[in-house]
């Protein structure tokens, strides 16, 4: 596997991503956790090969990638890296976005 664009999660990414896993370990099995974790996994692959393949966001530069129904990555693209800033649960408010 060969990346074009190196991809760096932020703190706060990090920490969204935390909370969904720990809300489907709660609440679902181990067979949707292993579903999110494929479909990151791809969808980072699709990103650092082509960045520019997903939809801009309402927020400038930043784009968007629907991670299953209820999840959103959000990342913005600087030079030769991909900073993912949100991993962001869509049952929630918008305005509780953190991009």
């Amino acid at each position: 596997m060969e990346s074009g664009y190196k991809i760096f999660w932020t703190p706060n990414a990090l920490e969204e991503l935390e909370q969904t896993i720990d809300y489907l370990q709660n609440n679902f099995t181990d067979k949707e956790i292993r579903k999110l974790v494929h479909k990151i996994e791809s969808s980072i692959e699709i990103i650092s090969q082509n960045p520019f393949i997903f939809p801009v966001s309402e927020s400038k530069d930043v784009h968007k990638a629907i991670i299953l129904q209820f999840n959103t990555m959000y990342y913005r693209v600087n030079d030769c890296n991909v900073e993912i800033l949100s991993f962001f649960s869509n049952r929630q408010s918008p305005q509780k976005r953190k991009i």
